[in-house]
C-alpha cells in the first residue's frame, strides 16, 4: 500500500471571502447541504448492544420456533399450541423491532442513502451546467479522467489565483514551472521507482484488475451497513480491519479476501494473489528509447533538485519557501469517485526550507490564537473523536512538532476556510505512528467532509530531511546549506560509515533501506548500538522501510566520534511540506456550496451554488428586465464598465422571465445580479438573501467591483442604498 509520502491519493462558515488578508462575512449564509440538513438521524441504542439483543431475540426465535413443532409433533392440545404459536409471533415482532432500531442506528452513522442522493444531485448539477464531465465522453470515457468545463475552468483559476496569493505572494515564495516528464533516475533516487505502489488482484479469468484494500473496504462496509444478523463480535473485528487496512502485508490481505470469500465485483470470478502495482505512467524519453521516464506523480521532486539554484538566488539564506502547480499523474488501479480519484490532477505544493535545529516561525503569533478541528493521534488511538483545539496550545503541548510545521497548518486553516469550504467540517488529522515514513517527524491531513467521508485534500508534513539526502547521493551533488560562524568552533561530530560492500553482500536488493536506516540514526541511539557491537560482535537493528529487524555486524559499520574545528557549519536543511489537491478541494467546495432552495409557486427545488465572490466562476449578471433598446444599451454600457474593472460577468438580453434567469445563474454560483429596469438606475440582487438594492447606472460597477472583491461588504452596501422590493425575485 501506499505509505512512501504524506500527501496520497485515501470549517469559518459558508459565505466567508478573503481579500487584503482579512475576511469579511457575507449578510446571508447558504444553508447545510441536504444530506446535513434534512437527515437528522433518531436518537438509537449503540450498535454493539443492538446487535447482541438481536442475537440474543434470534436465539429465542428459533427455541419457540423449536416448541412449536414439537407440540404439533407431539399432537399438543389446540390451545397450547396457539399460544406457542403466539408466543413466537410476540418474538418474531420484538426481532423485527430491534431490526428496524439497529437499521436506523447503521443509516444514521453512515448516512449512506442520504449522502448518496445529495452527490447525485450535486453531480447532476455539475455535469449539467458543464463544471466538469467526462473526458473522451463520445468514446465512451476513460475512468479517471475528467474535462472541466468554462464555469469549472473558471472556479479553478480563482482557487489558484487566490493559493498564489495566499501562500506564494504572502509569504514572498519562490515559484517555479518544472517538466512532467521526468527521468528515472530521479525517481529512483527519491523512492517512488521502488515504493511508489497499490496492490492489486486481477480476475483470474478475464484479468480485469482491482486494488485488493478497495475491495476488502467494501466488504467489510457492506456487511457492517447491510448484514444486521452479524454479532458484535464480528462487527468488531471487521472494523478492526477497517482501521489497520492501510498495515497489512500482501499475505494479510491475500489471506483475508480468501476467508471472506470475495471475488471479482463484476462476474464474481475467483482473484489472484494481491501483488504490488506501480502508479506511475512510464515513458521513454526522446527516439532511441534508451532515456527511461515517467510522468511525475508529484511536482515536488522538481523543487528539490533546484535547491542549490534557489538557495543561490536567495542569497545563501534560509529559510525560504519554493512553490509549484502542476499537472501530476497516477496511473490508479481502479479509479473512481469522480474528482477525487483521478488519473490526472493539478497539485500545488510548497517546500519550506528550514534549518532543522531552529523550526521557529517568526510569524507564528498570527496563527497561534485560531481554534478549529484537530484529531492528534492520541484521539484516534483512544477511539474518541476530533476536539477543537487553539494552534498555539497544540504547538505548545507538542502535539505539533513545531512552530513552522503548526504556521502551515493554520495558513491552511485560513486558506480552505477563506475558499468557502465549512469549519464544522473540516479537521487536521494527525498520522499515526504507523503511517509516517521513517524519516518524518510529523504529519497532519487537513481532511474535508464531504458525501465520501472524511477527505485527505493537504497533506502538511516535516519531512525532515530526506529528500535532499537522498538526491545529494544519488547525484553526487551536495544539496546543503552553509551558516558561518564569527570564530572558527572545535566540535565534536558524530560519524555513522556504513559498509557499503558487506551490507550489499549481506541484505542485496534491501541494502539502501540498510543504509538510510544506519544513516539516519540520532547520535544516542548510534552510540547505543556502538557499544552493542562492540560488546556482542552483531545485534538486531530496526529498518522502519522493510518493517522488521535484520541482523547488524561489527564490519558492517563504523561508528565514530571526531573533533575538527569548522568556520561554518554545513548542514542538510530540514522540509515542510504543504502539498494540496486541487481537484479534491474544489469538488469538496462544490459540497459545501451546494444546497436547494423551493420556488415561489413551491412547484420544485432550485439549485444553488453559494459561492464566495472570491471563487464564483462568474461574479455578476447583467439583465435588460424586458426586451427594450433602451435597456439593452444600458445593459452594454454596464458590461463595458464591469469588463474595464476586471470583473468577470455575463449579459443576457433574451427574453426569457427574470425570474427564470436569475435561477439558471444562482445554478451557476453567480453571487450578484444587476437588472436593467430604468435608464438611470438599475437592481442589485444578491444571491443567497435574494435582497436587492437600487443604484445609479454610473455606479453599478464600482459597487459590484467592491463587494466582489471584499472591499466593501454586502452588510455595508444593504445599509448604503435605497432597498427594491420585486416579486419577479422570488420566480
Amino acid at each position: 500500500m501506499r505509505k512512501f509520502y504524506a500527501f496520497i491519493t485515501s470549517s469559518a462558515s459558508f459565505g466567508h471571502y478573503f481579500c487584503s488578508n482579512r475576511f469579511t462575512p457575507l449578510l446571508h449564509s447558504p444553508p447545510p447541504p441536504s444530506f446535513i440538513r434534512h437527515f437528522t438521524p433518531p436518537m438509537a441504542a449503540p450498535e454493539d448492544s443492538l446487535r447482541k439483543a438481536l442475537a440474543d431475540k434470534l436465539s429465542e426465535v428459533e427455541n419457540q420456533g423449536n416448541q412449536v413443532r414439537a407440540l404439533k409433533a407431539g399432537k399438543a392440545d389446540k390451545s397450547e399450541i396457539d399460544a406457542a404459536i403466539e408466543a413466537l409471533n410476540s418474538l418474531k415482532l420484538e426481532k423485527a423491532s430491534i431490526e428496524k432500531d439497529l437499521q436506523a442506528t447503521l443509516s444514521s452513522s453512515e448516512g449512506s442513502g442520504n449522502r448518496e442522493a445529495f452527490r447525485q444531485a450535486v453531480s447532476n448539477t455539475l455535469e449539467r451546467r458543464l463544471f466538469y464531465i467526462k473526458s473522451f465522453n463520445i468514446y465512451g470515457g476513460v475512468a479517471g479522467l475528467y474535462d472541466y468545463g468554462p464555469p469549472g475552468c473558471a472556479v479553478k483559476s480563482n482557487v489558484l489565483a487566490f493559493w498564489r496569493q495566499h501562500f506564494v505572494l504572502e509569504e514572498n515564495m519562490l515559484e517555479v514551472d518544472c517538466p512532467c516528464v521526468t527521468p528515472e533516475v530521479v525517481l529512483k533516487a527519491s523512492g517512488h521507482v521502488d515504493k511508489f505502489t497499490d496492490l492489486m488482484v486481477k480476475d483470474e479469468k478475464t484479468g480485469t484488475c482491482y486494488r485488493a484494500d478497495h475491495l476488502l473496504k467494501d466488504f467489510c462496509n457492506d456487511k457492517l451497513q447491510k448484514d444486521l444478523n452479524i454479532t458484535a463480535e464480528k462487527a468488531k473485528e471487521l472494523k478492526h480491519i477497517l482501521a489497520v487496512l492501510d498495515d497489512l502485508s500482501p499475505e494479510d490481505l491475500g489471506a483475508k479476501i480468501k476467508e471472506f470469500g470475495i471475488t471479482a465485483p463484476d462476474t464474481k470470478n475467483p482473484l489472484s494473489d494481491p501483488y504490488p502495482f506501480n502508479l506511475m505512467f512510464q515513458t521513454s524519453i526522446g527516439p532511441s528509447g534508451l532515456i527511461p521516464g515517467y510522468l511525475r506523480p508529484e511536482t515536488a521532486q522538481g523543487i528539490f533538485v533546484n535547491f542549490k539554484d534557489l538557495y543561490y538566488y536567495n542569497g545563501n539564506k534560509l529559510p525560504f519557501a519554493a512553490a509549484q502547480i502542476g499537472q501530476a499523474f497516477r496511473n490508479e488501479i481502479s479509479p473512481r469517485q469522480g474528482l477525487l480519484r483521478v488519473r490526472e490532477f493539478t497539485l500545488a505544493e510548497i517546500e519550506h526550507f528550514v534549518d532543522p535545529e531552529d523550526k521557529s516561525h517568526p510569524k507564528f503569533a498570527e496563527v497561534a490564537e485560531l481554534e478549529f478541528l484537530m484529531f492528534p493521534r492520541e484521539l484516534q488511538m483512544s477511539g474518541e473523536s476530533a476536539k477543537t483545539i487553539r494552534l498555539g496550545e497544540a504547538v505548545a503541548k507538542g502535539i505539533v512538532n513545531n512552530e513552522t510545521l503548526g504556521y502551515f497548518i493554520g495558513r491552511v486553516y485560513l486558506f480552505l476556510t477563506g475558499l468557502g469550504i465549512d469549519n464544522k467540517r473540516l479537521r487536521f488529522r494527525q498520522h499515526l505512528a504507523n503511517e509516517m515514513a521513517h524519516y518524518a517527524a510529523d504529519c497532519w491531513d487537513a481532511e474535508i467532509e464531504s458525501s465520501y467521508g472524511w477527505i485527505e485534500c493537504v497533506g502538511i508534513a516535516d519531512r525532515s530531511a530526506y529528500d535532499l539526502r537522498a538526491h545529494t547521493e544519488k547525484s553526487g551533488e551536495a544539496l546543503v546549506a552553509h551558516e558561518k560562524y564569527p570564530e572558527p568552533r572545535e566540535v565534536e561530530v558524530l560519524v555513522i560509515a556504513p559498509v557499503k560492500k558487506e551490507i550489499g553482500l549481506a541484505f542485496k536488493g534491501n541494502q539502501k533501506n540498510v543504509i538510510e536506516a544506519l544513516e539516519a540514526m540520532k547520535e544516542q541511539e548510534a552510540m547505543a548500538l556502538k557499544a552493542d557491537l562492540e560488546s556482542k560482535e552483531e545485534v538486531e537493528f530496526s529498518v522502519c522501510t522493510l518493517g522488521k529487524n535484520v541482523t547488524i555486524k561489527k564490519s558492517m559499520v563504523k561508528i565514530s566520534k571526531e573533533k575538527k574545528k569548522e568556520h561554518q557549519r554545513v548542514f542538510t536543511p530540514s522540509v515542510i511540506e504543504p502539498s494540496f489537491g486541487i481537484g479534491r478541494i474544489i469538488y469538496c467546495l462544490f459540497e459545501h456550496t451546494y444546497y436547494t432552495r423551493p420556488s415561489k409557486a413551491a412547484d420544485q427545488q432550485l439549485n444553488v451554488f453559494g459561492f464566495p465572490p472570491l471563487v464564483a466562476p462568474i461574479k455578476c449578471t447583467v439583465f435588460p428586465l424586458v426586451q427594450n433598446h433602451q435597456y439593452e444599451d444600458v445593459a452594454k454600457e454596464i458590461s463595458k464598465s464591469l469588463t474595464a474593472a476586471g470583473i468577470s460577468h455575463k449579459i443576457d438580453i433574451t427574453g426569457t422571465s427574470i425570474g427564470k434567469r436569475y435561477a439558471r445563474t444562482d445554478e451557476l454560483g453567480v453571487p450578484f445580479a444587476i437588472t436593467v429596469d430604468s435608464t438611470s438606475s438599475v437592481t442589485l440582487r444578491e444571491r443567497d438573501s435574494k435582497d436587492q438594492i437600487r443604484v445609479d447606472v454610473k455606479e453599478a460597477a464600482s459597487v459590484v467591483k467592491d463587494v466582489a472583491e471584499g472591499v466593501r461588504s454586502w452588510a455595508d452596501v444593504w445599509e448604503t442604498f435605497p432597498h427594491h422590493s420585486s416579486a419577479s425575485a422570488d420566480e
